[in-house]
């Protein structure tokens, strides 16, 4: 299956430190928060197709003040035929992801780094294959 990316780009951006207070904690308690990749996909035309990955920060213990951090990077994709069902949860679940993932990583961390967080720690690869493989069973 062949298929080409035919535009990229970010889509939306939710950044909030509601609190003086909410900036000293985080910087404080980082290690509390992880990342969050959500990966959706509709139908634009018959062989184009968006991918919106979804990267996030979340808190994974109950807190009195959080940071809002989100952004949903968009890919529109261009397939030469519209392949199999499972050829094509490939190619939205794995091979654009792991295409795209260094770019959005790198705009997430900007985020952080010109808010002021120097030491924001997200993973530089992420196994895509291995969480669609999970998902899927």
């Amino acid at each position: 299956m062949t298929y080409k990316i035919a535009a990229k780009y970010i889509k939306n951006v939710e950044f909030e430190i509601p609190s003086a207070k909410s900036f000293f904690l985080l910087t404080k308690e980082i290690v509390d928060y992880k990342i969050s990749i959500d990966i959706k996909s509709k139908q634009i035309k018959k062989n184009i197709i968006e991918i919106e990955i979804n990267l996030s920060l979340k808190p994974t213990k109950e807190k009195e003040e959080i940071i809002n951090s989100k952004i949903i990077y968009s890919v529109l994709v261009e397939l030469d035929k519209v392949p199999e069902k499972e050829e094509l949860e490939k190619i939205i679940l794995i091979e654009i992801p792991n295409k795209v993932y260094p770019e959005l990583r790198e705009c997430f961390i900007l985020l952080f780094e010109k808010s002021g967080f120097k030491d924001i720690k997200i993973d530089s690869k992420i196994n895509f294959e291995k969480l669609y493989l999970k998902n899927k069973s």
